[in-house]
């Protein structure tokens, strides 16, 4: 089909699928994408600051994936693992645990992030013969049932569906919230040792609870970088009560936050591990990955997949992991990741919108205020997200109001599209800011 005429098709749309999956932000019907670009129907170029949601890291068509797939379409297009076995999946799984925590080396592989983390759920509670899930509040983990059940990003995501009962949630750890005087580390860790005795003294005993579950920095609910010594906390309360740890690193896998893993970063390892976006640089991939005590211990049938650890996104997955390494990405990701920090603090001291600025790495939320009231103000951000997608560059949004401008670029980003990118973005912020009759800074230096 010609790049014109599918035109009337896109203007079909809202029949032709459901509005849940039709009308997400901001809708552009492209024609191509490469490297950190769009492009679209209109002709026009776009900057892609989303990654198709933290999933293109190595850029979009990276040569080296794409020579990978069509490779590997040539002698396999589907498994299922276990009826046949196949390279691909075996060289995978020997490749990551390369890569993860040590003791995370085995491998249940699946396709999107809501399958890990079922799979993850799974089986802590298989193996503890425990019923009961910790999560916390803010914490995005899917939208399948098992999976929404502790998901507490919004509301909404839950509502008329009764995900089951059998979860407590306890609350994150926001900077933010820390009162002046005190480490952040300290604070935060002691505020979690008190809430999690008053669970288990009012609402569920220990040795009722099978896992804990959650991002070690907080996606979907905000882009919330907690205190390391929280996560810490966390580990030695599961360690104390013989719970396990999931760390749902589905959005943070892969060198978003600097290092493969968020876990590294923190210097925090979990029991089980849910991956997937971007570990086969836009293939349908993902893995609970725990142990092989722990994997050792769910027979088959406990738990199953057709499409799961396809031939041709393991092949991609593999091809994503040399370009990681041959790139130096992970590099890339904390010298660019420092370098759009440091200029978003500048933009911050210029715009009076700007609430606040949290990264790390290349994981970068930007919280756009009422100027006055300084409540969050998510109405603002999409018409800012408009006007910079107007002009030609994409953002996207999280936070439980939509208040957060999610920065997301592919780890191939270079300064001089973190210019780019931030100039248009800038100027979308002074054109809010005139259109509500506030006044920017002179200057953000």
């Amino acid at each position: 089909m010609t790049q014109g005429n599918w035109l009337p098709l896109f203007h079909k749309m809202h029949d032709l699928l459901a509005p849940t999956m039709a009308k997400d932000h901001p809708n552009l019907p492209v024609v191509k994408e490469e490297g950190c670009y769009y492009y679209g129907l209109d002709g026009k170029k776009y900057l892609d600051f989303t990654s198709g949601i933290a999933v293109a890291n190595t850029g979009h068509r990276h040569p080296k994936v794409v020579q990978a797939i069509k490779e590997a379409a040539d002698r396999l297009m589907h498994g299922p693992s276990g009826v046949i076995m196949y390279e691909s999946i075996l060289r995978l799984a020997e490749e990551l645990t390369k890569i993860l925590p040590e003791g995370l080396d085995c491998f249940f592989f699946a396709n999107s992030g809501t399958e890990a983390i079922e799979g993850a759920i799974k089986l802590a509670k298989h193996v503890t013969r425990r019923p009961y899930v910790i999560s916390f509040t803010g914490c995005f983990h899917g939208r399948s049932l098992g999976a929404l059940s502790v998901s507490t990003s919004k509301s909404k995501y839950r509502k008329y569906l009764q995900p089951n009962g059998l979860t407590y949630q306890l609350p994150y750890a926001n900077p933010k919230h820390c009162p002046v005087g005190e480490d952040s580390d300290v604070y935060f860790a002691r505020k979690l040792e008190q809430d999690v005795e008053s669970l288990f003294a009012h609402q569920v005993t220990p040795e009722e609870v099978a896992c804990m579950i959650v991002e070690p920095v907080l996606g979907e609910g905000g882009y919330i970088v907690p205190p390391k010594g929280w996560l810490r906390k966390i580990r030695e309360i599961c360690d104390r009560h013989g719970i396990l740890l999931i760390f749902d690193e589905v959005q943070t896998g892969f060198g978003r936050t600097g290092e493969w893993f968020a876990a590294q970063t923190f210097g925090v390892t979990p029991d089980i591990m849910a991956i997937a976006k971007g570990i086969a640089s836009g293939l349908p991939l993902s893995a609970t990955v725990a142990s092989k005590e722990l994997m050792k211990q769910w027979p088959l049938g406990s738990h199953g997949t057709t499409f799961g650890g396809n031939p041709i996104a393991c092949e991609a997955a593999l091809a994503t992991l040399d370009v990681f390494r041959e790139e130096k990405l992970l590099e890339n990701c904390r010298e660019v990741g420092e370098y759009a920090r440091k200029k978003l603090g500048l933009l911050k001291r210029k715009h009076p919108v700007i609430g606040d600025v949290r990264s790390i790495g290349l994981m970068i939320g930007i919280e756009i205020v009422h100027p006055h009231t300084r409540e969050p103000n998510g109405e603002g951000v999409m018409n800012i997200l408009n006007r910079c997608l107007h002009k030609g560059v994409l953002f996207y949004l999280c936070g439980n109001q939509g208040e957060v401008v999610r920065m997301i670029p592919p780890l191939i980003v270079t300064k001089e599209q973190i210019d780019e990118g931030l100039s248009m973005f800038d100027e979308a912020l002074t054109e809010y800011e005139e259109e509500i009759g506030v006044h920017s800074f002179a200057s953000g230096k």
